[in-house]
């Protein structure tokens, strides 16, 4: 079965985020913070992981940087409601500062369940 890492302090994205990966037939676990990602991908094999860019503790740059040292191939999909550059030019781009970090894609929130499905399939070319 295909495992999936959701590492994102909100609760509701994760538990949201988990029904849908779970309907489709992925196994998941999911982390409130970048340090505690980093300690499940120390401890456990994922077949990609989903980190939100915003986090607690360690920002999801950091965390995907850190994935990178520990998993080089694993796929990681960065996430965020924030603005991106393209849609706001006076903030970073943090679309291009996330594949600079190792992201293999990124996902902007709210997502729909479709949309997740076809990035997690495009990165890894993973089926449930």
């Amino acid at each position: 079965m295909t495992s999936i890492l959701i590492i994102d302090d909100d609760a509701a994205v994760c538990a949201a985020t988990k029904i849908v990966l779970e309907a489709n037939g992925f196994a998941v676990v999911t982390a409130s913070d970048g340090p505690a990602g980093i300690r499940a991908i120390e401890h456990q094999v994922f077949n990609l992981v989903i980190c939100d860019l915003f986090l607690p503790k360690m920002d999801g740059l950091e965390a995907t940087k850190a994935i990178r040292k520990i998993r080089p191939a694993m796929p990681v999909i960065t996430a965020s409601g924030f603005m991106f550059g393209g849609e706001c030019p006076e903030m970073p781009n943090f679309d291009a500062m996330a594949a600079e970090a190792g992201a293999s894609a990124t996902l902007y929130k709210p997502f729909k369940p479709k949309d997740l499905l076809q990035v997690i399939q495009k990165v890894h070319g993973l089926a449930a």
